[in-house]
């Protein structure tokens, strides 16, 4: 299935779909409000803010499937995100990215191994899947690996449209 055919909803309960964003680079992440991981937020949008003039965007797709660590409802979710970290990126409807429910986006993106060679399951929140301005899969980022670590912003850089 092409990525950018793929039905979505916004945060807001908006229609969407990645076609939205074709030609660009693209950082989907899993998110959650209340993770240890959750200041990654704050390395995403400066990320976002970085690049964003290049034709990169952050996109963030909450999930409360790890630990109910994202138990809120989609105006609970924005107002966390833009009070506590100044989220300007996208975020789209909260739904599961593993299991019988999981959205078909997700489907699609856990086929991609990581840089270990590992498909499968998301493992936890803030798992990140770099889209290449055609649409397709260019790199996977576990959970643990930061929105500003090397490995990311140097594949960022390297899928940038020229």
């Amino acid at each position: 299935m092409d990525l950018y055919d793929i039905p979505l909803n916004t945060l807001a309960g908006e229609s969407a779909s990645l076609a939205d964003y074709k030609g660009k680079a693209l950082l989907i992440v899993n998110v959650a409000s209340k993770c240890g991981l959750t200041p990654q937020y704050g390395g995403l949008e400066r990320l976002h803010e970085a690049y964003a003039s290049r034709g990169f965007s952050v996109l963030g797709f909450p999930c409360n499937q790890f630990g109910g660590q994202e138990p809120g409802t989609s105006e609970d979710i924005a107002e966390f995100c833009s009070t506590t970290y100044g989220v300007t990126f996208p975020m789209f409807a909260k739904g599961d990215v593993n299991g019988p429910a999981r959205q078909p986006l997700y489907t699609e993106l856990t086929a991609t191994a990581d840089a270990e060679g590992a498909a499968g399951d998301v493992q936890w929140n803030f798992e990140k899947f770099l889209i290449s301005p055609d649409g397709t899969v260019a790199a996977r980022f576990r959970p643990q690996t930061g929105p500003e670590s090397d490995e990311v912003v140097a594949a960022v850089e390297a899928a940038l449209p020229r």
